[in-house]
């Protein structure tokens, strides 16, 4: 007994012991997931090399200067999960003169811990040439291997213009446009820069040491920390009431998907915090009926942002009391447009709830015949009710021979299509508005025109209208 005691203690030992290795290595493999899907931030420094930098600048030259100041940075960055970091450089294997506009190299790539290969590299750079900075920037391009999600981010640091005849705001442009990295970051050593650059990225002006080191500091805190902001969709008393309703966010400038969202009021009673991205411009569309857009909406790095948006909405509904009288009208719908325009805002559901921004629509109801109703108004918060018609049915005995025809309403100005009957049916029932029509029809295999019938008939709400096709 003692033995088997032991026996069913050790095994159950050795059971407990497979379970929790296997529990961990599924918390492992979880975790790794979870690490493998986080964003991967990739930091391209682009160092211009050109024989200027070789002046003289306050405690030392500017490449010295460039030089601490970057390795000091790459010391924080290589703290930092899910960063990458690569240096690009110009002016740099070609003397000047004579100048040589190709001459840009990308020097240190995009891998994991290449941190003090970039520092060591970054400190044998010798100044020799020009300064190709449109010619690199569309370079730079190849630099950032394929990445899904991952974020492309360049920050370019000169003391001078593009000598190269270059279009520096027209190349960046193009590339953002593409998706091929973020705004990109420029950092001017000097003065009177700032026209030449500011269309091409964030630019910042670095007058002296101090404001070189914060401006640095200050970019790259920027590509590594995203910022809040919050939402208030506004009613028409410009308070922060409506909610619920879903938000698409894209980047002004490639127009990509950034961000999906449902807006939400927190516990607090006010618009919930969003995490963004701050390096981006967006376009936001907030998915009411009709949608709202805002372009090219621009975040505070560092400070929460509240976008306020114009979203006043109320309800319509149209309703039928066919359903309640038995009468199968699911295949009904409404087609919804704001008035004057052609544009479908919606194609809504009979007795279905919907929300719509404020404002007048223009409906058509898909009975038969279509019922148009226009100018139809929603106010704030309010529900607008339109009621239609109860419906009755026509019953049409065709006999055995195959009918061809249709249906026409009969109103005070003109005679409108309404159907077409359906072939090869002996007896058709069809659900119509009230009013009065008419049926044209003739045998299928007629040869002769004045074969044709034409009947009238009026019908009336709950009730049935049967006519004899066949005699």
């Amino acid at each position: 007994m003692t033995r088997n005691r032991n026996l069913k203690t050790t095994l159950l030992i050795v059971v407990l012991l497979i379970a929790q290795s296997v529990m961990s290595q599924r918390a492992n493999q979880a975790t790794s997931h979870r690490k493998d899907t986080k964003q991967i931030t990739r930091i391209l420094f682009i160092l211009d090399c050109s024989n200027s930098m070789y002046g003289m600048w306050q405690s030392n030259t500017k490449i010295k200067i460039a030089q601490n100041l970057i390795s000091n940075v790459i010391d924080t960055l290589a703290s930092k999960p899910n960063v990458e970091v690569a240096l690009r450089a110009y002016g740099h294997t070609k003397d000047y003169p004579p100048q040589d506009c190709d001459d840009t190299k990308l020097e240190v790539g995009f891998s994991a811990n290449n941190f003090e290969q970039l520092k060591a590299k970054l400190r044998a750079l010798v100044p020799k040439g020009t300064t190709p900075i449109a010619s690199t920037l569309e370079r730079c391009v190849a630099d950032f291997p394929d990445c899904d999600g991952c974020r492309n981010i360049v920050i370019l640091i000169t003391d001078g213009t593009d000598e190269c005849s270059g279009e520096v705001c027209q190349v960046s442009a193009q590339l953002q446009t593409q998706g091929a990295f973020l705004r990109p970051f420029i950092i001017g050593i000097g003065r009177g820069m700032r026209e030449s650059f500011e269309c091409a990225g964030a630019y910042y002006e670095a007058t002296n040491e101090i404001d070189f080191s914060r401006a640095l500091n200050d970019v790259v805190l920027q590509a590594l920390n995203n910022t809040t902001s919050q939402i208030n969709l506004l009613d028409s008393y410009s308070e922060a009431s409506e909610t619920n309703v879903p938000m698409t966010f894209y980047d002004t400038q490639s127009k990509k998907l950034r961000y999906s969202f449902i807006h939400t009021i927190n516990a607090s009673g006010i618009s919930d915090t969003l995490i963004l991205d701050p390096l981006i411009n967006y376009d936001i569309v907030v998915h009411t009926l009709p949608p709202v857009k805002v372009e090219n909406v621009k975040l505070n790095p560092g400070r929460h942002t509240v976008i306020p948006i114009k979203t006043p909405q109320g309800n319509m509904i149209i309703t039928s009391q066919d359903n309640k009288s038995g009468l199968n009208r699911s295949d009904v719908a409404v087609i919804v447009r704001q008035s004057g325009s052609s544009e479908v805002v919606n194609v809504q559901e009979l007795n279905k709830s919907e929300k719509y921004i404020v404002g007048k629509y223009d409906l058509e109801i898909l009975t038969k015949p279509s019922l148009k109703i226009e100018n139809v108004e929603v106010g704030q918060s309010a529900t607008t009710t339109i009621e239609i018609p109860q419906s009755g049915q026509l019953t049409l005995n065709k006999g055995k021979q195959i009918l061809i025809g249709s249906i026409f309403v009969k109103d005070s100005e003109e005679t409108k299509w309404v159907c077409n009957l359906e072939e090869g049916q002996m007896i058709e029932t069809l659900s119509l508005l009230p009013g009065q029509y008419m049926v044209v029809v003739r045998a299928k295999n007629a040869t002769d025109a004045a074969k044709t019938q034409i009947k009238e008939f009026k019908i009336e709400s709950k009730k049935t209208t049967s006519i004899n096709l066949a005699k």
